[in-house]
């Protein structure tokens, strides 16, 4: 009787571990992956639900797309700067990220930081990133300065964006308020922050570049070249 309960427990011992590899191998198979988003008022949904900012209504569109392995984190953030940016990054790589989608700079502009700072923090942001995603795809959403003055700083600004995303192999969004920006039907009456419509609208001019990253990754594509 001794023997055969010490059979059992080892057959039992033995099928335990064949489940748990299995279920690691069914996991590893199809892992999750995270688009992660760190960005301003524009990403937030300021005025809004956070079901009605543009990262929620992406998620929707991954779904619809079957893509239902790859889920957001939207790390936006009223006011948010690039400086504080780098600041609250930490945090959000303690997770892999397989798309990264950068939007700030806006709000320094604001301010008037200088086009040099705006440049660097958002470079070492990007720098932080793939130092610990190697494999990480980078999008950078584009920002320009209302032109009321036709200087070298709005010039220089809406400047930056291009750049870093030829230096860096990123994919670049043109403009993310591409169609809403001085439109008071799709702004709320701040004139600045995107209504519900609004954000509609941002979320498709993020989808039409997100969307052929987001199939490379799922198909463990790697990354091309940007020319």
């Amino acid at each position: 009787m001794g023997n055969s309960m010490k059979q059992w427990g080892t057959i039992a011992a033995v099928l335990a571990a064949w489940w748990a590899q299995s279920a690691a191998a069914g996991r590893d198979s199809s892992p999750l992956k995270r688009i992660l988003v760190l960005g301003d008022s524009l990403s937030a949904g300021f005025g809004l639900k956070s079901s009605q900012a543009w990262p929620a209504i992406v998620t929707e569109k991954l779904r619809a797309a079957g893509l239902t392995n790859f889920e957001v984190t939207n790390a936006g953030q009223t006011g948010g700067t690039t400086a504080g940016g780098l600041e609250r990054l930490p945090p959000h790589l303690k997770r892999r990220v397989d798309i990264f989608i950068l939007e700030l700079g806006i709000n320094d502009a604001f301010r008037g930081v200088p086009i040099a700072t705006i440049r660097n923090n958002l470079q070492t942001i990007i720098d932080r990133v793939k130092a610990r995603n190697p494999e990480v795809r980078v999008i950078i959403a584009g920002m320009q300065l209302p032109n009321y003055t036709a200087d070298d700083y709005v010039f220089s600004f809406g400047q930056i964006y291009a750049d870093l995303a030829t230096k860096n192999n990123a994919v670049l969004v043109p403009y993310l308020l591409e169609g809403v920006g001085g439109d008071p039907a799709l702004n709320q009456p701040d004139r600045v922050h995107p209504n519900a419509a609004g954000q509609k609208t941002l979320a498709e001019n993020v989808w039409r570049v997100l969307e052929p990253i987001v199939r490379e990754v799922a198909a463990g594509k790697a990354a091309t070249s940007v020319q």
